[in-house]
């Protein structure tokens, strides 16, 4: 390959500042790690809804369609408004779950509700979706084809991602034990369910 064929990406700073989104605790955190004490396959769901939803922004944002998205006040105001309706809902209801106690171990949903509640957790925070429109245009090369680099750095992202919560939802599986406690459990629902009102309130606030 010549050097004018050559494609220069900031794989470096690409990276770093992708690692630091990723462990940063936000909505899918959240609601991953609440799951995730109640049983490692319950986390596991809720983090497959969470990468299908990262692939669906990945794809988005690659054939351009969440720039659109995101260049009209309007429609960027409504996802807002949808992400933190659906944010303040399961704020609501992890609270109402600590209110009622009950068996740890009894599913909160079906199978199918968990993954689905993974999906739309992550589709619809618009901070997923502005992240991929801020980070992945600063690490493509100007001179080298657009959709090529998009479509490898998402592809990264998510699997930046997905390897996160390979490892998040076996260790929250290993604390369930401690965050199961009587006296424990509904203060770490508590916790669970106050942080995402909060998460609701700065997306409507962003």
């Amino acid at each position: 390959m010549t050097e004018d064929a050559a494609v220069h990406i900031a794989w470096t700073s690409f990276l770093l500042a992708l690692v630091v989104i990723t462990v940063v605790p936000g909505p899918d955190f959240v609601l991953i790690t609440g799951n995730a004490v109640r049983g490692v396959r319950y986390g596991a769901l809720t983090a497959a809804g969470v990468v299908t939803g990262l692939l669906v922004h990945a794809l988005l944002a690659t054939v351009g369609l969440s720039a659109l998205v995101a260049a009209a006040p309007a429609a960027l105001l409504a996802v807002k408004a949808v992400g933190a309706l659906y944010l303040a809902y399961l704020g609501i209801a992890t609270l109402r779950a600590a209110r009622r106690g009950g068996p740890i171990r009894q599913a909160p949903k079906s199978d199918r509700s968990l993954f689905l509640r993974g999906v739309l957790c992550d589709l619809l925070n618009p901070k997923v979706m502005l992240t991929f429109l801020s980070l992945v245009p600063q690490a493509m090369d100007p001179a080298a084809p657009p959709l090529p680099q998009a479509a490898l750095l998402s592809a990264v992202a998510v699997g930046v991602f997905a390897c996160f919560w390979a490892v998040v939802v076996p260790l929250a599986g290993r604390l369930s034990a401690l965050l199961t406690r009587p006296k424990v459990r509904p203060v770490f629902e508590r916790l669970c369910g106050t942080a995402l009102i909060g998460m609701a309130a700065s997306v409507l606030a962003a």
